[in-house]
């Protein structure tokens, strides 16, 4: 229920570490759609109308036009979204024949230029000096936002350069982490407040919700590098970011032959763990940076174009490994990468292709219709299940397509696997397969956004361990998501929804395992079938329930959809979240709860 971040466990972040939304948050996003909608989302509306704002239904994180601003002048969303005329790119004849957005065409136009920029950083910057690397990777991403936003990229502009003072002038501190966390996230809420409009708008909000994850991310992982310095002779931890053992001036050096030649050795050498590193997690210590990144690196971390407008999340100690010439399966040279790249791509155009084909057909302006209303119950829901999976595939697409990027350029390398073959996915946000063929709600949350769900999991959830509540450090995590992706009423419902809906899965899910006689019922050969099928038809029924809420935001619209289908998803879960525990009383033997208590 929340489009939003490795992989994260499957009980997700309203079920534990990773766990953002299952929809588009469902958290991270949704934070990459392909575009916004248009003004028809009235009811009475034609099909011709919702057919143009199809392709472009709704902006990763920032593009939610009305559903991001709680009451915003709509003069800041026009203010925000420059016009071609402005920026003097002219894409709008050719989107009209599209059928699309401007905004959304230019979205994507952008998502698909990183492949000839990653060939280019390939061909002509692997292994070159650090700093040509980082001065490729602002230029080429702020070209990307003057296109997409015109001069409203000085947010981003503005936010990376306080961002960088921050770690500077208050240094390895508490006080560093907070202020960079009420400053990046009321930056963000006050960008969705004052940029409101009536449709959903592709603007500088849309990439800056992803900006805000990474800022925080780093001020975090340089709070930790503080716990990880050593003395001499403890370990090879470098002070600066630089040479292992304290050599070299930084990360500014220059990665050339001596590099290549040593990649390979420092590859095999193991890393002694000091004492002073054990009060960080295998994660975080993985995670933390001991260096002090320069404003260069700071900026080209931040613009990297394969994930400046809509992820996914990665760390500066893998973007830096990436600038050095070390995110490859092949130690002193290029990665192998680009049949694993092309792969993603060909697998985003497939659900591109078939998003743009069906989306005038199916769309979230028809739940608002008469027309609905007036359908048998049934009709309801099945178009509510069709609809509910079918509006996620344009975040599948644009991450697919952006893994891709990733991949080619070398950052998606993530080690090599039991058998020895290279991983390709540490900056995968979809599990392409489980997504299509999951019967869970936890299964849904684990193959979804999953980059963005463990970002949460890492940066937010596991930060909360000192309440010493799993439950409340779920339901904090769960209200960041839904503050991250705006300011209306549906996000905070739909993201309710996913807490509930997660507690009673698990509920049923240990009644099961834990009664003799539906353990027993669940093995028949014959039945696995109809039960696969009921627990889709559930899923989905379900999941287009919490994802209305999502997808339309605005109380007055989620309300009247669910008042139409008498708030089934609602009765349905909160019936069941008391009726579980006593039907778990009767069938469970008390043996069997014993054993269970040993």
């Amino acid at each position: 229920m929340g489009v939003r971040g490795p992989a994260p466990p499957s009980n997700g972040a309203a079920a534990g570490p990773g766990g953002p939304p299952m929809g588009a948050p469902l958290p991270a996003a949704r934070r990459e759609p392909m575009g916004a909608r248009g003004e028809g989302r009235g009811r009475g509306e034609g099909s011709g109308a919702r057919a143009r704002a199809a392709f472009g239904a709704r902006a990763p994180c920032g593009g939610r036009g009305r559903g991001e601003g709680g009451g915003g002048a709509p003069g800041g969303g026009v203010a925000a979204a420059m016009t071609v005329g402005e920026r003097g790119f002219g894409l709008g004849p050719l989107a009209a024949a599209l059928g699309a957005s401007e905004q959304a065409l230019r979205l994507i136009l952008s998502i698909f230029l990183g492949y000839p920029l990653a060939l280019y950083h390939r061909h002509f910057l692997f292994y070159k000096d650090c700093y040509l690397t980082h001065l490729f990777h602002v230029f080429s991403g702020i070209s990307i936002a003057y296109f997409n936003f015109g001069t409203q990229l000085y947010h981003s502009l503005l936010c990376i350069g306080l961002q960088f003072l921050i770690l500077r002038l208050m240094g390895r501190t508490v006080t560093a982490v907070l202020t960079t966390f009420c400053f990046q996230m009321a930056y963000l809420l006050a960008g969705y407040y004052y940029t409101a409009t009536d449709q959903y708008d592709i603007k500088w909000t849309m990439p800056h919700c992803v900006l805000t994850l990474k800022l925080i991310g780093l001020a975090i992982d340089y709070y930790d590098g503080g716990k990880d310095q050593v003395g001499p002779g403890e370990g090879t931890a470098r002070p600066r970011g630089g040479r292992a053992g304290g050599e070299g001036a930084g990360w500014g050096r220059a990665a050339g032959e001596e590099v290549r030649a040593g990649l390979a050795d420092r590859a095999r050498a193991p890393r002694p763990v000091p004492p002073a590193q054990r009060a960080l997690s295998a994660e975080q210590r993985d995670q933390a940076l001991r260096g002090v990144p320069s404003l260069l690196e700071v900026a080209g971390f931040s613009y990297f174009y394969g994930a400046f407008l809509v992820g996914p999340q990665f760390s500066m100690n893998n973007y830096m490994k990436l600038v050095r010439g070390e995110m490859t399966d092949d130690p002193g040279k290029k990665p192998n990468s680009v049949g694993p790249a092309l792969r993603r791509l060909g697998l985003g155009l497939f659900y591109l292709v078939g998003y743009t084909l069906f989306s005038p057909y199916i769309t979230d302006d028809y739940l608002l219709t008469a027309d609905y209303a007036s359908r048998p119950f049934w009709f309801r829901c099945v178009y509510m299940m069709v609809w509910g999976k079918f509006v996620l595939y344009k975040y599948v697409t644009c991450w697919l397509v952006s893994e891709g990027v990733c991949i080619l350029s070398g950052l998606g390398y993530n080690g090599r696997d039991a058998q020895g073959r290279p991983r390709w996915d540490a900056c995968a946000n979809m599990k392409v397969w489980l997504f299509e063929t999951t019967p869970l709600f936890n299964g849904t949350i684990a193959s979804f956004n999953i980059n963005t769900n463990s970002w949460v999991a890492w940066y937010i959830f596991k930060r909360l361990k000192f309440l010493g509540n799993k439950l409340l450090s779920q339901g904090i995590t769960l209200l960041f998501l839904a503050l991250w992706h705006g300011l209306h009423s549906g996000y905070l419902v739909c993201f309710q929804l996913e807490f509930l809906i997660i507690i009673v899965e698990r509920q049923a899910t240990q009644l099961i395992r834990e009664s003799p006689f539906l353990s027993a019922l669940a093995d028949v050969t014959l039945l696995k079938p109809f039960f696969y099928l009921a627990q889709q038809t559930v899923h989905w029924v379900f999941m287009g329930y919490s994802m209305t809420a999502f997808c339309l935001f605005t109380w007055d619209k989620w309300f009247q959809v669910y008042k139409s289908v008498y708030f089934m998803g609602h009765v349905f879960f909160f019936s069941l979240l008391f009726l579980l525990p006593r039907v778990h009383k009767v069938m469970v033997p008390r043996k069997e709860k014993l054993k269970k208590a040993e």
